[in-house]
């Protein structure tokens, strides 16, 4: 079994990266619900995360979407960022956001279509320069509908172009992170509609290229925790988008559909030496109609749950009970470290790092969503497409 000690030292370094557009206004396919208090710039984005900090003291660092987030000076934001005890995560490109879109970006069959999704990729790069972010992440929408729409094998052609274009332009300590889905917008096919897709042009670009496993992008029944394995054992896990899902992309707070799922990925991550800065655990999610701040505080809290539980794991009792072929045994010893209540331990690790052991709890005192409520009025509230 796991000290103690062990167990409080790995939860008090972990990190959550948190999302600028969990932040602002969202909705489901038919509707953008907007909320009193929502963020109207990056700024108050920011705002709205040092709070997140605040309260977990484990999400030190937020994604930026561009161009959801462009500003003149990416410089002067990453200072706003840091007066408020945060960092800038990724770059995340859009090129699914825009007319010329329809029939794809970088697997467009129109070369001008592709070179300007590649220019746009190329100002992420600069911006990544600007703010210091470590990491591109890049999900591309690309596929098509119909059989015979364009030729599948052109398609990725064109992709693994662009991927290398990219590729080259980023510095010695930079990381391009790509993403797949197996379905959504287009209905056919998928340009990167698997890990296994993901991970063969990873393989081909080289190290700075890795694979970002998104817990809401499968076929339903499929087993990540694999896949997470897999990409640990061969270098090519990136990170995580964390979410849940019930059916299909549902981009739910993480741990919402499946706590077990959750905890069955964070085992294999610990068991595969993920638990460690090189991989990005961040969190894509929108919230539709709850309130933004508590939700993503929960969703933090979530993920430290599953890691302590799968902390707790005792592995030399599994690896016995393995090696012996008792299977009730070896599941027994997982299933005793999920049913743990880690609630007491993670309120000890939140009182050892100086801050409230109800992190909701301490926000909803704390008097920000009045203060914001009162203070963001007028002006255009941040949300799908701005």
């Amino acid at each position: 079994m796991p000290s103690r000690t062990t167990v409080i030292a790995a939860l008090r370094t972990q990190a959550v990266e948190t999302a600028s557009w969990a932040y602002a206004n969202s909705g489901t396919r038919f509707k953008v619900f907007a909320q009193r208090g929502v963020p109207r710039t990056p700024q108050e984005k920011l705002d709205d995360a040092a709070q997140v900090h605040r309260h977990t003291g484990v999400a030190p660092t937020v994604a930026l979407h561009i161009p959801w987030d462009r500003v003149d000076d990416y410089a002067a934001l990453a200072k706003y960022a840091e007066e408020r005890g945060l960092r800038l995560g990724a770059i995340n490109a859009n090129v699914f956001q825009d007319d010329d879109y329809k029939l794809g970006s970088v697997c467009h069959p129109d070369a001008s279509v592709r070179r300007k999704a590649l220019d746009h990729l190329f100002e992420c790069v600069d911006i990544m320069e600007a703010t210091g972010s470590r990491d591109l992440k890049l999900w591309f929408s690309d596929g098509t509908n119909y059989p015979g729409q364009d030729d599948i094998r052109d398609r990725q052609d064109r992709l693994s172009e662009a991927l290398a274009a990219v590729y080259e332009r980023l510095g010695d300590d930079r990381r391009m992170l790509l993403e797949y889905k197996l379905f959504e917008p287009a209905f056919y096919t998928t340009d990167v509609p698997d890990w296994g897709t993901a991970y063969a042009h990873c393989l081909r670009l080289g190290e700075k290229a890795q694979v970002v496993v998104d817990t809401g992008h499968h076929a339903p029944g499929t087993n990540i925790e694999f896949i997470v394995a897999l990409l640990l054992r061969e270098g090519k896990l990136g990170g995580f988008d964390f979410n849940s899902r019930f059916y299909a992309d549902d981009d739910l707070m993480v741990g919402a559909a499946d706590p077990f799922q959750l905890f069955r990925i964070m085992y294999e991550v610990i068991r595969g030496g993920g638990l460690v800065p090189g991989t990005a655990f961040m969190l894509d999610q929108c919230h539709n109609i709850e309130a933004k701040i508590p939700a993503i505080i929960r969703s933090v809290m979530n993920v430290q749950e599953a890691t302590a539980k799968a902390l707790l794991v005792d592995a030399e009792s599994l690896a016995a009970a393995q090696a012996s072929g008792d299977v009730l045994e070896a599941n027994a010893v997982l299933m005793d470290a999920y049913n743990t209540d880690v609630r007491p331990l993670l309120a000890e690790v939140r009182e050892e790092m100086g801050i409230d052991p109800d992190p909701v709890g301490a926000y909803r005192r704390s008097g920000w969503a009045e203060k914001i409520i009162d203070e963001r009025v007028g002006g255009t509230q941040a949300g799908w497409g701005a």
